[in-house]
């Protein structure tokens, strides 16, 4: 759909000079959705959002509000000043301008709003594979932006949402990170590659080409890992600090939360008393097994064999006079039949 100037004209006109940001002209195919992010000025975070259509703004039809359950999902999250408008499984018809707005409240001061185009056609002249993607601290991320036959000569272009910055094909390197490059293989498709990410990268973008433009959403996540080396290098390097940087020193740890180290103490204090606890339960234990299976294996004592009743028996020596032709003999014999001498010796069974 052409935009004459006098209808440009009309809808600056109409739109004034309002702090409302959102996109220019997006493009997407029959039966898909897009998200389109819509900025404002930090004092408007209480007000109301809202999203109209129409092609005039004193006409035009409110379609949903922010965080009202309806036909559109529109989040509004003022934490970053910006509310978004989803819109579903969309068709040629719902091709068109619309709104992106905010009550002000008082009949003086006109709402504040932005206008775009939406063009919705079986087979959009520029898309992106993913419009979310997520990196981590440090990482790098990749976005991959596909454009038309009829766009291959067009401007190609990587640009932040929050304040327009974009970056052409080829590569630029920023004073501070990421590094973007941007390549272009001439056919259908660019590239954009972006390295060195930090936390503050995260927010929406949007790949451009020509006039159209297709958003996308960068979620940049903590690097766990490097926080845990970090932490567990810090005390090698506050201990190494000089007497000179005794400032310094206090300041060592000052990435860790005091809940953080509050948490940590109070679990020490806690299992520490237990551990020893249990460790003591299993000595008196063992003790108590050891000294149960000595009392088993141990045999009576003294005065538990004198109870017992014992058995005497006696063996008898009996010594016989000797013949003046026999030698001194010693026998064993019961009864003795002639004179001797006899000697007993008790014995215990």
């Amino acid at each position: 759909m052409a935009r004459s100037p006098i209808l440009f004209g009309v809808l600056l006109y109409t739109a004034g000079t309002l702090s409302m940001k959102t996109l220019d002209h997006v493009t997407v195919g029959e039966g898909g959705s897009i998200t389109i992010p819509c900025l404002y000025d930090n004092h408007y975070k209480p007000n109301p959002k809202y999203w109209c259509k129409g092609y005039f703004w004193h006409s035009c039809t409110v379609k949903g509000r922010a965080n009202v359950t309806g036909e559109l999902t529109i989040n509004d999250s003022p934490a970053q000043n910006i509310f978004t408008v989803k819109l579903n499984k969309l068709m040629s018809s719902d091709s068109g301008f619309y709104w992106c707005a905010l009550e002000i409240g008082t009949d003086r001061e006109p709402d504040d709003k932005k206008y775009l185009f939406v063009t919705v056609k079986k087979a959009p002249d520029v898309s992106v594979v993913s419009s979310s993607v997520s990196g981590h601290e440090g990482g790098d991320i990749s976005v991959q932006c596909l454009y038309s036959s009829g766009y291959k000569g067009k401007p190609k272009q990587w640009c932040r949402f929050k304040d327009k910055g974009c970056y052409n094909v080829g590569r630029t390197d920023t004073s501070q990170n990421p590094s973007v490059q941007i390549i272009d293989d001439g056919r259908r498709s660019f590239t954009v590659l972006m390295t060195g990410l930090r936390l503050t990268d995260s927010g929406w973008y949007f790949c451009s080409a020509g006039d159209l433009q297709v958003p996308v959403q960068l979620h940049v996540l903590r690097d766990n890992k490097n926080e845990t080396e970090n932490y567990d290098a810090a005390p090698s390097i506050c201990g190494n600090q000089t007497a000179r940087n005794d400032t310094e020193d206090s300041n060592c740890f000052s990435d860790v939360s005091p809940d953080q180290m509050d948490w940590t103490f109070r679990l020490l204090y806690t299992a520490v008393p237990l551990v020893l606890l249990l460790m003591l339960v299993v000595v008196i234990w063992r003790l108590i097994q050891k000294h149960n299976r000595t009392l088993s294996k141990r045999g009576p004592d003294v005065s538990s064999v004198a109870e017992i009743p014992m058995t005497v028996t006696y063996d008898t020596v009996v010594f016989t006079k000797a013949q003046d032709h026999e030698q001194n003999q010693v026998c064993i014999s019961y009864p003795p039949e002639r004179d001797e001498v006899i000697y007993s010796t008790p014995k215990l069974h």
